[in-house]
């Protein structure tokens, strides 16, 4: 089972957060001097990474499938590139969502690969040359921002105009992954989602640094017959309130709610359970893309809780419908001057 963000980084720091800024300090310092120093290797394609700010859902499953979009429109190959967080496979494995479950490649990679080749590594250069190998020119890596494992062409942050960076502290005391001057200095685009004014400071801190930033929104897509239903909406996801507004948003009515940890896999009493409470009161069953996810190649409980929930799935919408394909074209020019200059320099 995946751990689960203690609730106060999300909220306005208190005493919790300032006992721990000592063990942020050290992390912070630590992980700041890993992104300065770094000198990752690379591959002979343009890297394109979705990361964040911070631990938890900011959007980046869906925008990494919306640069997808964008890269294929142009006529390029584009691949992912995964940890498979939450999974337990820990060799450089092709994603095979006719094969593979949630519990061994991890729920996030089982999306990006019904939309493209997608491979998952702890290794990510390793990854990288795998997803070439499998005919790949466009790598968009999910997630690893920080990581400093692979040379990156285009870093993309994604920040949720609802949550911003929660309490603004490092990891331990916060949900911030490194040092935000450092990140912003790596950062090549900020992309603001959603509605808020908690990403406005980022937002003006992009700005001063020459960083260009672009909005979209998540926007569902034909949705599950919810509207005027009543229902029993579970989510085990960073952010549960997200996806319960957005149910609300296409007309469902939801009576009951169930949170989980984030990327949780369900026990069969709990999926019990579930559609219990919904036999009770007579409610519809309904939970998002990777929720579902989790749920699909499993018998039992799970495979009848999948045969009846609704799932709501959703996508991101940029402002800019050429947003994408700007960003694509800086990342593939980028990658070429990389590309001269290590020539050069061999």
């Amino acid at each position: 089972m995946v751990s689960e963000a203690p609730p106060f980084w999300w909220t306005k720091a208190d005493w919790r957060a300032w006992s721990l800024w000592p063990v942020s300090l050290i992390y912070g310092s630590i992980a700041g001097r890993r992104m300065a120093r770094a000198k990752p290797p690379s591959v002979a394609v343009p890297v394109f990474c979705v990361g964040n700010f911070t631990v938890g859902g900011a959007g980046k499953t869906p925008t990494a499938l919306a640069i997808a979009k964008a890269a294929r429109a142009k006529g390029l190959t584009p691949g992912f590139l995964s940890r498979g967080y939450g999974g337990s496979l820990d060799v450089t494995t092709r994603v095979d969502p006719h094969h593979h479950r949630a519990d061994a490649v991890g729920d996030e990679p089982l999306l990006l690969a019904r939309e493209a080749i997608t491979v998952i590594s702890r290794r990510r250069h390793q990854g990288a040359e795998r997803l070439v190998a499998e005919g790949v020119d466009f790598i968009i890596m999910d997630d690893g921002f920080q990581s400093a494992r692979l040379r990156i062409d285009f870093a993309l942050v994604v920040v949720d105009s609802g949550r911003g960076i929660g309490n603004g502290h490092i990891v331990p005391a916060g949900p911030v992954r490194a040092p935000l001057r450092q990140q912003m200095l790596q950062m090549s685009s900020l992309l603001r989602v959603g509605q808020g004014e908690a990403a406005d400071p980022l937002v003006r801190r992009a700005s001063r640094a020459g960083k260009p930033v672009r909005v979209a929104s998540l926007v569902p897509r034909p949705a599950p017959e919810i509207k005027d239903r009543p229902l029993l909406a579970f989510a085990g996801i960073a952010d549960p309130g997200k996806f319960y507004r957005t149910v609300e948003s296409l007309g469902g009515k939801i009576a009951l709610r169930r949170d989980f940890p984030d990327h949780h896999y369900f026990s069969e009493d709990e999926l019990t359970e579930l559609m219990a409470d919904a036999d009770k009161a007579d409610l519809t069953l309904v939970t998002t893309a990777k929720d579902a996810a989790r749920l699909s190649g499993h018998h039992g409980p799970a495979e009848t809780l999948l045969g009846r929930v609704k799932v709501v799935e959703v996508e991101m919408v940029f402002d800019d419908p050429q947003a994408p394909a700007k960003m694509i074209d800086e990342a593939i020019a980028r990658c070429r001057a990389r590309l001269l200059l290590e020539k050069r320099s061999a």
